[in-house]
């Protein structure tokens, strides 16, 4: 599929983020028009990766809770994307190891524009990976193993004209978006969650994280795994790599959680089709007018299958996806 490239503008906050910096611009560099970064003070040379990259505008991240960094990145990933209107076909707000996929992420939005999509829910998987990367690695293509997470099941992409309020959740986990609200009947695009590289580097990292929690942070328990111990963090590590698979090989009719924005957005379908992802399955997005909210963890059956890739994968895994509930 060709079209007229979509205008992509990208908002995230940095702190102390020289090791992931090179990937995530790797990793978004073809999509992304424009990337607005806010920096929390960083003492490393996150600051020197941004300032030298054209694309990018640096600006301080204000903590307006000061006594919670959660509710601080709340306020500003629900505020900071309205400045795209009028520019941006698509605006993203991510975390920098948070890496939004699909085989043909270009064609992809061209079709969901199209069809009148207005926001693209993604299926969450966290990324595991002993082995630490190299600099230059593009880690969609070299770490293909995660397992399915409700946490990464995030509403990153969507049209700023479309929504009037996106209103996250804390985390962005989830969010109650107002406006014209329409979603693919059929998920194509994964959130791959690059933070488990590394045993041991993860667990330093963590400790990094959790001296930037606020003391409300800590009185919700958001962050609690900054205060893991290196066998609790080896126990959840354990827990994921049992349950990964190669997400290139993965089908959205056997993702095994719940889509949490389905009970709200289903209301009546849309007929025009998304268009022909990397597989060749067409199907139609989903509309709702308004807001909402909800979790439905009993949804068994999922229409459409993800993108695969056009050329056979030697390491594809055979099954259907498992993982705990």
């Amino acid at each position: 599929m060709t079209g007229k490239s979509p205008r992509v503008h990208l908002y995230a906050q940095c702190w102390n983020d020289e090791f992931i910096v090179p990937f995530f611009f790797r990793h978004y560099d073809s999509l992304v028009d424009r990337y607005v970064i806010f920096d929390d003070a960083s003492s490393d040379r996150s600051l020197d990766l941004l300032a030298d990259h054209p694309k990018v505008e640096l600006r301080r991240f204000i903590r307006s809770d000061p006594h919670s960094f959660v509710r601080s990145e709340q306020a500003l990933s629900n505020q900071c994307w309205k400045e795209s209107r009028g520019v941006a076909d698509w605006v993203i707000v991510t975390d920098l190891d948070e890496h939004l996929y699909h085989p043909r992420m270009h064609d992809y939005l061209v079709a969901c524009t199209a069809a009148g999509v207005t926001l693209i829910p993604a299926l969450g998987f966290q990324m595991v990976s002993e082995a630490v990367p190299r600099r230059g690695t593009l880690l969609c293509d070299a770490l293909r193993f995660g397992a399915p997470w409700s946490q990464m099941m995030k509403p990153s992409i969507f049209d700023p004209a479309a929504i009037a309020e996106i209103n996250f959740a804390e985390g962005r986990h989830s969010a109650k978006p107002v406006g014209t609200v329409r979603v693919p009947e059929r998920e194509e695009v994964l959130l791959l969650h690059y933070k488990y590289l590394g045993e041991a580097r993860t667990h330093a990292r963590h400790r990094e994280l959790l001296s930037r929690l606020g003391r409300e942070d800590s009185a919700n328990h958001w962050g609690h795994k900054y205060l893991w111990s290196r066998e609790q963090l080896a126990a959840d590590w354990r827990h994921f790599t049992e349950q990964a698979v190669d997400v290139r090989s993965a089908e959205a009719e056997a993702y095994p959680i719940g889509r949490w924005w389905l009970p709200q957005l289903a209301s009546r379908a849309v007929e025009t089709p998304v268009g022909q992802g990397a597989s060749g399955a067409a199907g139609g997005p989903v509309e709702v007018t308004g807001g909402g909210s909800g979790r439905d963890d009993s949804v068994a059956e999922i229409r459409g299958h993800l993108s695969l890739p056009s050329k056979p994968d030697p390491l594809k895994m055979t099954g259907r996806l498992k993982i705990s509930r």
